[in-house]
């Protein structure tokens, strides 16, 4: 027992406290969540508080002692510490968001908040993203207590709101009003990685994510002078934004290597027995091409690493005039960019230059990316975990093309690894299970998680 409650695991005690228990509760949870309502519309159309109170319940049935905090009425979050038994120690975050993105009941085969559980699956909005996780995390938490297990160190949970927008009424405001509650924190695990990803090939990959692009959602504006739709404009505002829209569209980006995407493609070129080229190369015109060959020789795994391997930027709306004879005095649009961590500036100064002398740009929301570190004993406890129970099996760092939460939280210096485990069958697309219709996971998949999870927390 006593290595029970210094937090160090063996096959057995992880067999004792994982029990029957702790997975039902796993996949109930989840259940559960998916039937409460969360659904985050934006512009601060939304309401986490029915799935706050339901995880402040649990967590205080496990003895814990979950605060309640919110920006606005309804968007609430929930925060509670795990005490660990070496007060010197640093102090883990796990952290995991409350809210959904819409779903449309009329395309889905189940109800999106039923929850239903049928043929060893569990369906609805959430079910991957992220209220499985969620369901993992009390789970794990009360085994713990039920076995008087406590962690070596502290751990903070905080399930947030609004991930699926700004952040602004969930970890932002947590970390803007209430960093106390962090105190102490240096690590911390999160969304989106540690599902299995299957390549068609036998393998069994699980992507771990160590890095994130940063978001960069652009607003851009032409100015021009209005005028009669029947005369010649040459300061047609609709004009100048359509050939900076479509220069942004058909700009193609240079190859930026992170370490993250380095030690990705190192590992996967071994793994296929593929040459590696040198990553050195500062040459586009040469590392570019070198990277597509590698990129296809290893086949769908190379979507593991394809989408942030550079900078992108994707214009996704636009809006001007009011009336087909007019010419309207200005003109705007919206692009979707991404960026790589230490290419922040390459991403201004391309913009600019690709905007022109007549089309302002500004952000509509930024955030930075992020690196945490590949050859530490973060990532090597998470991957022990995975192996663990799925030997034979390959974990490789990877960079996630959008962002989570532990942007917000690394601004109080926390590194944030992409983990909530998922062991998936073949041909189950883990990826379009994000905002997708039908969104489900398998109750197997809860199972390993949770497994996974308690071994992964108790080694950090």
């Amino acid at each position: 027992m006593a290595e029970q409650r210094t937090g160090r695991h063996t096959d057995q005690d992880t067999a004792r406290h994982v029990d029957g228990t702790a997975l039902d509760e796993a996949v109930r949870f989840t259940s559960d969540l998916i039937r409460l309502d969360t659904t985050n519309r934006g512009g601060g159309d939304g309401v986490e508080r029915p799935a706050a109170e339901y995880v402040a319940e649990r967590l205080a049935a496990a003895g814990l002692e979950p605060l309640l905090l919110e920006k606005a009425p309804g968007r609430t979050n929930v925060v509670a510490r795990v005490t660990g038994a070496d007060p010197a120690a640093d102090a883990l975050l796990v952290h995991g968001h409350l809210d959904v993105v819409p779903a449309d009941a009329s395309e889905w085969s189940v109800p999106p908040f039923s929850g239903e559980i049928r043929d060893g699956v569990v369906w609805g909005r959430g079910a991957v993203d992220m209220k499985d996780s969620d369901a993992m995390v009390l789970a794990v938490v009360r085994a713990w207590a039920r076995a008087g297990i406590r962690p070596r160190r502290d751990i903070v949970l905080a399930f947030t709101a609004d991930e699926e927008d700004t952040a602004d009424y969930g970890s932002g405001f947590l970390v803007g009003e209430h960093r106390d509650l962090f105190d102490g924190c240096t690590e911390a695990i999160g969304e989106s990685g540690a599902y299995t990803f299957h390549p068609g090939d036998g393998r069994r990959i699980y992507p771990v994510a160590t890095g994130e692009r940063g978001t960069a959602w652009l607003r851009l504006t032409a100015p021009g002078r209005a005028g009669h739709g029947s005369r010649v404009n040459r300061e047609n505002a609709v004009t100048r934004l359509a050939a900076a829209v479509h220069r942004i569209g058909e700009h193609t980006w240079p190859p930026r290597l992170t370490a993250t995407v380095r030690a990705a493609l190192t590992e996967l070129a071994a793994l296929y027995g593929v040459p590696l080229p040198d990553l050195d190369d500062d040459d586009p015109a040469v590392l570019a091409p070198a990277l597509d060959g590698l990129v296809a020789a290893i086949g769908p795994a190379g979507s593991l690493v394809a989408p942030t391997l550079r900078n992108s930027a994707n214009p996704t709306m636009l809006a001007a005039g009011y009336k087909v004879n007019v010419i309207p005095g200005s003109a705007t649009a919206h692009v979707d960019g991404r960026v790589l961590p230490g290419w922040e500036d390459e991403f201004t100064a391309t913009m600019d230059e690709l905007t022109g002398p007549d089309v302002t740009w500004s952000y509509q929301h930024h955030e930075i990316p992020l690196e945490a570190p590949v050859d530490g004993p973060a990532f090597a406890a998470l991957s022990e975990a995975l192996l663990h129970f799925d030997p034979g099996a390959h974990v490789i760092p990877y960079c996630m093309s959008g962002g989570t939460d532990a942007k917000q939280f690394s601004r109080l210096g926390v590194s944030g690894y992409g983990f909530m485990p998922l062991r998936m069958p073949e041909g189950f697309d883990y990826q379009a299970m994000f905002h997708g219709v039908d969104e489900r996971v398998p109750v197997d998949a809860l199972h390993f998680g949770t497994r996974v999870l308690d071994r992964a927390l108790r080694a950090l």
